[in-house]
C-alpha cells in the first residue's frame, strides 16, 4: 500500500494552523512544509523521550507523515526548479531569435538595391 493510500484511509491530519489534510499539503509553500516537518520531528522526539516501549502505532503514523511531507517538499522543489529552468530557456531562446532577426536584417542590408528589388517582386507573386 502506498503512503498516500495509507494517509487517506487513516485520514492523516498534519499540524499546520490547526490540522490540515494530506491533500492540503500540496497547497503549502516550501517554507510552510518545512514548518510541518519540524513540528512532526519535535513530536517524534517527545514520543521517544516519554516512552521506553517498543515502537507504537503513533510512532509509525508520525514516521509515515514525515515521509509524506518529505515527498511533497521534494516534488514541489523539483517542480520549482523545472519552472525556473524552463523560464531561463525561454528567455535564452527569445534572445537567440532576436539575434537571428538582427542577422537577417544585416544580410538584407548588405544586399544590393537590385537584389532587394528582386526579392520584393518575388513576394508579390
Amino acid at each position: 500500500m502506498s503512503m498516500f493510500e495509507i494517509a487517506t484511509r487513516k485520514k492523516y491530519r498534519f499540524p499546520f494552523r490547526g490540522l490540515i489534510s494530506t491533500e492540503d499539503l500540496w497547497d503549502l509553500t516550501l517554507e510552510q512544509l518545512d514548518t510541518v516537518y519540524k513540528t512532526l520531528n519535535k513530536q517524534v522526539k517527545t514520543e521517544e523521550e516519554t516512552s521506553l516501549m517498543a515502537q507504537s502505532a503513533t510512532d509509525e503514523t508520525t514516521a509515515n507523515m514525515i515521509e509524506i511531507v518529505k515527498h511533497v517538499f521534494t516534488t514541489k522543489q523539483e517542480e520549482a526548479n523545472e519552472r525556473r529552468l524552463a523560464a531561463k530557456n525561454a528567455e535564452k531562446k527569445k534572445r537567440i531569435l532576436e539575434v537571428i532577426a538582427q542577422k537577417q536584417d544585416e544580410s538584407l542590408m548588405s544586399m544590393s538595391l537590385e537584389d532587394l528589388q528582386k526579392l520584393a517582386d518575388g513576394l508579390d507573386k
